[in-house]
């Protein structure tokens, strides 16, 4: 087949001028894609814009909580069982702060030897489709049948692992041990420790509509579900003790998993919109490295107060050190003081306390471990 040449196919003139327009659309192309250049100005702008969001998102969660939670708490005082019916509302909201996801059972628990800084137990693990929930289970040398013990989930931190609280290290003591010591299993759970690998899977959980913390209560709920039928545990008696980021997950799942019935919170029970929100030379941020610790909708109605009455009439321990940079103290005893007004008005003060230490970030081994004895042991 012949082929013509374009300028036969079209003409001359014509040709002339589609290359024109070629020539015209290339250069207003070339005008558009021209670099962006900062000036001072447009600097000046941007800075603006940027300071009127940070002070319109910080006004509204600072500013409008009280009110926010006037109105999105109705709790009922008349009895204990009034205020745990009444809060449900407020119970279901927080699920969906903390967003855990449905997992599933896909095989056998599997039970290995294994042994921490002395301490001889089982590494166990549970297979929830593509993830595990896995941990350190240790008892103490009565524990039978004939004399189920009391379990404490020991929860660690940030750089921590399921063996540090068994280990005297300067946040944690070995208060795992002296758990041991005193007359309680101990199941201390692996969860993700590092702020780099937490960063890294909370921005995909929040695509999914899940948390990490979600996630890993979804974990420990399966795993509780076998270990609490060995009858050398009694299901009755379980409390959770966590560190920092282990504060973190007792304080949050509490509220969803009513099997805890007792919990010890170490170095983490803060003022949570000073905290979060409101910068403070006498306060570590979590800004900008620790982009994990921020959920989508927590300081909607959610403050450390809030939440602890989700837990009430639950006894609880709050454990925070003077030294402790996480929080600045005396915002840490105003906000125990809203809080203890959920158990004052039940007239149950003594079920929620305050260890206001000399240290720092860190545990206190007495002081948890009586509490713990105190709830959980006949």
């Amino acid at each position: 087949m012949k082929i013509e040449p374009i300028h036969n196919i079209l003409g001359s003139n014509t040709l002339k001028g589609l290359c024109a327009i070629l020539l015209l659309h290339s250069s207003s192309l070339m005008a558009q894609e021209k670099p962006f250049v900062e000036t001072d100005k447009e600097l000046d702008r941007i800075e603006t814009y940027q300071q009127e969001l940070v002070k319109y998102v910080t006004e509204f969660i600072a500013d409008g909580y009280s009110e926010r939670a006037r109105l999105g708490w109705n709790s009922d005082y008349s009895s204990q069982d009034a205020l745990v019916r009444s809060v449900e509302p407020n119970r279901r909201r927080w699920s969906e702060v903390i967003k855990p996801p449905v997992l599933r059972k896909t095989g056998p628990l599997t039970r290995k030897p294994y042994q921490v800084d002395g301490v001889i137990g089982e590494w166990i693990s549970l297979p929830l489709g593509g993830i595990k929930a896995e941990g350190f289970l240790a008892f103490p040398e009565d524990a039978s049948s004939d004399n189920p013990t009391p379990l404490v989930i020991a929860l660690h931190g940030i750089g921590s692992a399921p063996e540090t609280p068994f280990e005297d290290g300067k946040s944690y003591h070995a208060y795992a041990k002296a758990l041991l010591d005193a007359g309680f299993a101990v199941f201390a759970p692996l969860n993700m420790r590092s702020v780099e690998r937490r960063n890294g899977v909370e921005r995909l959980t929040r695509l999914a509509a899940m948390s990490l913390p979600g996630i890993e209560l979804a974990r420990l709920q399966h795993i509780l579900d076998i270990i609490l039928v060995d009858p050398k545990i009694d299901p009755e008696r379980v409390g959770a003790w966590g560190v920092s980021l282990g504060g973190m997950a007792t304080m949050f799942w509490m509220p969803l998993e009513p099997r805890i019935k007792v919990g010890v919170i170490s170095a983490w029970f803060n003022h949570r919109i000073s905290k979060m929100v409101i910068p403070d030379s006498r306060v570590s941020s979590f800004a900008p490295t620790e982009e994990h610790a921020f959920f989508n909708g927590w300081l909607t109605e959610f403050s450390d107060d809030d939440v602890i009455s989700l837990i009430c009439p639950r006894p609880v321990l709050i454990q925070h050190g003077k030294k402790d940079g996480i929080a600045y103290y005396p915002q840490v005893v105003d906000e125990f003081e809203r809080a203890s007004v959920h158990y004052e008005r039940l007239d149950i003060s003594d079920q929620f306390q305050l260890d206001l230490h000399e240290g720092g970030h860190e545990a206190v081994v007495k002081s948890g471990v009586d509490f713990l004895k105190n709830w959980l042991q006949d």
